[in-house]
């Protein structure tokens, strides 16, 4: 389990930054968001084989953490304006 989240904390930024991509380049509504970044998530995971030896429902595990730990990270439109 250690090794998931260690990955899912390496992955966590790099999902943040691809739904940030998705949410500035198609229009989507923000009740869908999360379930982008868990979908981007998944996907990351899954391809990441390379630069890991974890076993596919590991990564998938992680990466789904990560996606859903990417959401809301990074959302300048709920922030308030002074």
């Amino acid at each position: 389990m250690e090794q998931v989240l260690i990955f899912a904390t390496i992955l966590a930024p790099i999902i943040t930054a691809l739904v940030e991509l998705v949410k500035r380049s198609v229009p989507v509504p923000k009740n869908v968001i999360p379930a982008i970044s868990l979908v981007i998530g998944l996907f990351v995971g899954a391809v990441a084989y390379p630069f890991t030896d974890l076993e596919l429902v590991l990564r998938l595990w992680s990466g789904g953490l990560a996606g859903l730990a990417a959401t809301g990270l990074f959302d300048p439109s709920s922030t308030v304006a002074r």
